[in-house]
């Protein structure tokens, strides 16, 4: 079985959402199918089967988000020594040396990319040409719109 890179943070998210779903949805839910059931005849009961369709969804999601634990290897990058290398946790400030734009990307596991908050796979091509380089590196990597050249500026554990 191959280990799934996750950040510390990435895991207390999915932990919070499961405990939610256990504990909140999972009760309400039950609940609702019992009122349901109590208004008689189930085969033309839009309640109870919207109920059903909806703990079996939150069921389905609980059985995702502990397989996705299960599979965790939880990386807390703020527990390790800062070395200036780029590695899976870490936040990067690049600059793009064709516009002179700074941008900075946290390298996540594939489950906690969002491009909108700079939070970026390991496995996409921008994070697999990062990981391993240096502050003062360049790298050169295949974007859909072309080659992109970026030089490492920073490199933090936060």
């Amino acid at each position: 079985m191959n280990r799934v890179p996750m950040t510390a943070v990435g895991a207390a998210r999915l932990e919070e959402e499961l405990k939610q779903l256990r504990s909140v949805e999972r009760p309400r839910i039950i609940q609702a199918i019992a009122e349901a059931r109590e208004l008689g005849d189930l085969k033309e009961n839009a309640e109870y089967h919207a109920a059903r369709e909806e703990q079996s969804f939150v069921e389905g999601r609980i059985k995702e988000i502990e397989g996705k634990l299960s599979l965790a290897q939880i990386i807390d990058v703020t527990k390790l020594p800062n070395t200036g290398k780029v590695i899976f946790g870490c936040t990067v400030v690049v600059l793009e040396e064709e516009s002179g734009n700074e941008t900075s990307y946290k390298l996540v596991g594939d489950d906690e990319a969002d491009i909108k908050q700079n939070m970026i796979s390991v496995h996409s091509p921008v994070a697999r040409a990062l990981i391993g380089k240096h502050i003062g590196d360049t790298i050169i990597f295949k974007a859909p719109v072309g080659e992109r050249t970026y030089e490492v500026l920073e490199v933090h554990h936060i």
